[in-house]
Order: structure tokens, then sequence, then C-alpha cells
């Protein structure tokens, strides 16, 4: 193992995982780089988090986030954790090729992990070489940030730097290394690795933990874990409702990649649909639609009744009274999926008093644009500008038809709420993004910078998602779908 000198720098950790007991996690130094150079910084990010944007924008800093330098204060580890993965449990997984640095406390009061990925080996690295490519890194930069900007429960960005090294995978590439921000990277998984053990203890320590870091609620309640399995079934259902209604699919719904804070973790082969349907699938590793679009609330409820099942020591005394406690948190998921999708929808449709009969109206249309083949974004961006007048929703239909007759159905919804159109129109442009990281952009964007060196793309791509709801006339390009010729059929993980 290579044995990195501690130096001074921005980072102010306090590092509570690496305070948990040593089976937890793998003490492990991030494996140093040939030539790393900053792609890009995430400035205010790294103010939020407290931390000095110009210190690690120096070589100092930049030798930080490649793993050539442990800051200060630093406990680098390799966090344990199994899976279900495409439905087949894994005993033990872990961070392959990620490193935790350790944790700081952001200006909200909020503990943030700061964790590499493509930091090298690690005992959890299964013959893979523990590096990222270039591709990967700049992917889900781009696909975090933007999921920030939307307003969706989210790890995040802090940098990305290449490494003048070169990753095998089908072919020669560029390697690079990403600085992840989390609430904390703690998984269903990760609490299988422990129930796969029968370590009951572990479990009890890391439910603890998790009540203390993420759901201190729970502390008030009858049964702290009953509250906490709530607590994460909540989470999980709006997270997923919140995808949904911005047309994203993760790909990989593994349970190692359900985050117990209840973000979206893990931006391997995800996407963000162009021509609406409930099937569609883009990940080249789910041959069988396992994570399709319109599953994935049938996957996020599965994935958590795994977590259930790990904690069902804690529920109750009686194994019967565990089964059930756990069983009656499981069904709340539906109701909770279905309160925040229904309730999203409405304000899609721009209806500002929303009824129990106002999410046929929100079935009928997705049914139509799936037979017409209708942009998700760009037909409820469009249905913006048709609260006042004529619009050109309908020539995103194969049959305008289809259009007019779900239209004719919505006036007369709207028509039944006395509201003036401006208001319900900047309400429905609040819920409906004009721009989203389409496919075939981000794929532009990563070739010019893979095979030209050019992060021009990349830059001006994350400058259009930025501000995701707002017209940007210099950007309208970015708001189109892709041509047939620019059609993305397939996204990669990558790893």
């Amino acid at each position: 193992m290579t044995v990195l000198a501690e130096a001074a720098g921005p980072f102010a950790f306090d590092n509570s995982y690496a305070r948990l007991p040593d089976r937890f996690f793998v003490r492990q130094q991030p494996v140093p780089v040939a030539t790393p150079r900053l792609v890009r910084l995430n400035e205010s990010l790294a103010r939020h988090l407290g931390l000095d944007a110009a210190q690690l924008a120096t070589a100092e800093g930049i030798a930080f986030l490649a793993g050539n330098r442990v800051p200060e204060g630093g406990e680098p580890l390799a966090m344990a954790y199994a899976g279900h993965q495409f439905g087949s449990f894994v005993p033990q997984l872990g961070d392959g090729r990620a490193i935790l640095l350790g944790e700081v406390i952001d200006r909200d009061g909020v503990r943030r992990d700061i964790q590499l990925k493509g930091a090298g080996r690690t005992p959890f690295s299964r013959q893979g070489d523990g590096r990222a490519a270039l591709g990967p890194v700049l992917r889900e930069y781009i696909l975090s940030e933007s999921m920030a900007a939307l307003g969706i429960p989210t790890t995040r960005a802090l940098a990305a730097v290449t490494t003048g090294e070169t990753v095998w995978r089908e072919g020669p590439l560029p390697g690079a290394v990403l600085t992840r921000i989390a609430s904390s990277h703690i998984r269903v998984g990760t609490f299988q690795f422990f129930a796969a053990r029968g370590d009951r203890d572990a479990i009890t320590n890391l439910a603890d933990y998790v009540i203390g870091r993420h759901y201190p609620e729970a502390l008030e309640a009858e049964n702290r874990y009953r509250a906490l399995l709530d607590g994460v079934i909540s989470r999980q259902a709006e997270l997923v409702a919140k995808w949904l209604l911005v047309g994203f699919i993760h790909g990989v719904m593994n349970t190692d990649n359900t985050s117990i804070a209840g973000e979206t973790i893990d931006y391997g082969p995800c996407a963000f649909m162009d021509s609406y349907h409930p099937q569609t699938v883009y990940s080249s590793i789910d041959t069988m639609g396992r994570y399709a679009y319109g599953n994935q609330p049938n996957i996020a409820q599965w994935n958590l009744v795994r977590f259930a099942e790990t904690i069902l020591p804690l529920l109750a005394e009686d194994e019967d009274g565990a089964v059930k406690a756990a069983q009656n948190a499981i069904d709340a998921f539906a109701p909770g999926f279905e309160t925040a999708w229904a309730g999203g929808f409405s304000r899609k449709l721009g209806l500002l008093r929303p009824r129990p009969d106002d999410l046929s109206l929100a079935q009928d249309i997705l049914q139509r644009m799936a037979k017409n083949r209708a942009d998700f974004t760009l037909t409820f961006r469009r249905l913006c500008d048709a609260v006042d007048g004529p619009a050109a929703v309908r020539d995103l239909f194969a049959d305008p038809t289809a259009f007019d007759d779900w239209e004719s159905k919505w006036r007369s919804r709207i028509a039944e709420e006395d509201c003036e159109p401006n208001p319900r129109q900047a309400a429905m442009r609040a819920a409906n993004p004009a721009f989203i990281p389409r496919n075939h952009l981000v794929e532009e964007a990563i070739a010019a910078a893979v095979y030209n060196g050019d992060f021009a793309p990349f830059e001006t791509l994350l400058e259009v998602l930025s501000t995701p709801f707002d017209d940007q006339p210099d950007f309208a390009r970015y708001a189109d779908p892709p041509r047939p010729d620019q059609v993305v059929h397939q996204t990669f993980c990558g790893t």
C-alpha cells in the first residue's frame, strides 16, 4: 500500500464513519496518479461546503482532488457493502474504485462525505483496476449537477481531474478522478453486508449511526428502527416520483445503488428519455428491461423490502411481530409514491387545486404520448405556452389529433379554476424544465473531451443545465429532441 503524507488543506474534516468499528471499512490510501490536471472545479458547491475554492485550484489542491496527497485530517477508507445486482445477491461488493477521504459540515450544518472515484485499487476491487475513465467521470458530473439544478436529491460533483494515465476498457482511454459529495454513501447494500454475516451488533450499530446522521426524528419514536424504516421508505418514494416527473431512468437500481439518505447515487448508464414510453431502457447491461422507466417504482419497493429484511431483528422481539411491522411499513410505499407522483403531475399540468380524478388526465396524456412517440420534456414545456392560446404541442405527436382530443379535456379542467393565465403558466414553467441533459448532447460533450481534448461543449452544457427552467434563446438547440441520426439507443456503465 502506498503511504501518502498528510498535508494542510482546505478541508475541515470531522470523520464520523471512520469512528465506527473496523469491519465497516478498510483503511485505504488513494493511489497517486501521474500528472493530474484540473478539468473543472464546482466553485459554488465548494463555497457551500465551506471550502476554499481558490486553494483547491492550486497545485496542492489538485493533488488532493487527484488522490496524490491526503489533506490534513483525512482518514481515507473504502466502505464495505453487499448488494442485489439485477436480482442476484452478491455478499461482498464494497468500494472497488472509490476512497472516502472524510466528512465536512456544510454551511447548512449538514454533514457531507467527500469521496474520490477512480482513486485506485482497494481490497474490494474484484480484479478491477480501481480507476475511472474520463467519459464516465464527465457523465456523472453532468448528470448529477443537472439533477441538483432540477431540485432532485442527488450526490454532487465537486471536481473532475484528468490523471495523465491511460485506462483500458473497450480500448485505451484517458483516466480521471471525480470528487463526489454525498449526504453519505451508506446504501441498502451496506446493511445487507452485515445481515449476510448474521452480524446483529453491526446492524444495530449501523442503524443507530444512520438515525443520528439522517433521521434524528426517529429518536422520538416508540421504536426508532421502525421509524428509520418508515423514513427511508418515504424518501425513496418521493425520490423515484421525482425521477419519473422529469423522465429520468437510473439504469442500475441495484440495492448497492440505493442510498439510505434518499439521494440519487451512482450515475452509470442512466439517461433521460426523449420519446416517451414506459418501457424505455437505455442501459446496455439491462437486457431484460428490469430497470425500465416505468418499472422503477416497483423496483424501489423491492429494494426496500430487502432493506426491511436486514433490520427485522430490530423491529420487534418476535419474528411474527417484526414481519408484520415491516409489511406495514412497506405497504406505505405505494400510496406515498402515488401521492408524490400525482402531486407533481398536477403541477406539470397547471392544476393549482388538484383533485383525485386528475390522475386519469395525467395517465391519459401519457398513453397518447407513448402511442405517438411524443418527446417527454418538450411536450410538457410546450404545454406551458398553451395555457393562453394555441401552441406547438400537437406537432410533437405522430397523430396530432391524439393531442387535440386530450387538450379539450385539459382546457375544460383548468377552466374550472379561477386563475389568470400568467400565474398558471409561471407555475407550470417551474415544474416543466426546458433543458435536460439529452443523451446526444451528453455524448457530444464527452466525445469532444475524450477524443479531441476539447472541454468547451462540456462547459457549455453545464452552463445551460444550471438553469433548466429558464428560457435560454441563445441555447435553443439544447432543448430540441435529437434528429434521427443523433438518437442514442444505449448508454454504458463505464466501470
